[in-house]
């Protein structure tokens, strides 16, 4: 599942996953507000993996890999939270193909992402 999460900066969006992320939540929750931070600009997104986060369903890992490339230069900023093993050694391993900055942060280091994402470099 994917929800947002409220009270972001301005000009950025976030979101936290939990338990397994459907095709479903992609195109119902993080697509639609992907598409509009794009009219409006440049994305600088916050994504939450946290300890109650399993898995991505196939179409939704499909769905995550269409979004990105979809757009490469409407990628700013992208702050990933997670203290998963699998996913911080997959973000360092794939980081150079990932479009914008991308930083990971501990879990509970959320609120530094937000002004990370927020301030202008």
């Amino acid at each position: 599942m994917i929800r947002t999460i409220p009270h972001m900066p301005i000009g950025t969006i976030g979101f936290e996953a939990t338990g397994k992320v459907s095709q479903e939540d992609y195109e119902t929750v993080l697509v639609p507000a992907v598409r509009a931070a794009m009219e409006a600009g440049r994305v600088r997104i916050l994504y939450v993996l946290g300890d109650d986060f399993e898995s991505y369903a196939p179409g939704a890992m499909w769905a995550d890999t269409r979004l990105w490339a979809g757009n490469l230069r409407g990628w700013e900023k992208i702050a990933i939270a997670t203290d998963i093993d699998w996913i911080e050694n997959a973000i360092k391993a794939f980081r150079w193909m990932m479009p914008g900055k991308v930083r990971l942060f501990d879990e509970d280091e959320v609120d530094e992402a937000q002004l990370w994402l927020a301030r202008e470099d």
